[in-house]
């Protein structure tokens, strides 16, 4: 991963972990659920954004690398990982 993506990515995790810590304190003070639902909601959305990130800057780096290698063996390991990863993110929550 470049360094500005590593950097975007940090800072949104930064972000999210504050948000996490919010969730926390507004359950720890018996506030509403649907209003820490809501917040937990904001925060699983933020972690999905940053997954596309990771996972942009992964097809970028790592799996072009792999391709314009010319190394049958190891194009076939990288996009074989990336359909895993394909499968297991795109699930969609109940």
């Amino acid at each position: 991963m470049d360094q500005a993506a590593r950097r975007k990515v940090l800072t949104r995790l930064k972000r999210i972990a504050g948000q996490v810590e919010g969730i926390q304190r507004m359950v720890e003070a018996d506030r509403y659920c649907v209003d820490v639902l809501n917040q937990i909601a904001a925060v699983e959305a933020a972690l999905d954004r940053v997954g596309h990130l990771l996972l942009a800057s992964h097809v970028e780096t790592c799996v072009a690398s792999a391709i314009e290698s010319g190394k049958p063996r190891e194009r076939k390991k990288k996009l074989d990982e990336l359909m895993d990863v394909f499968s297991r993110f795109g699930r969609v929550r109940p």
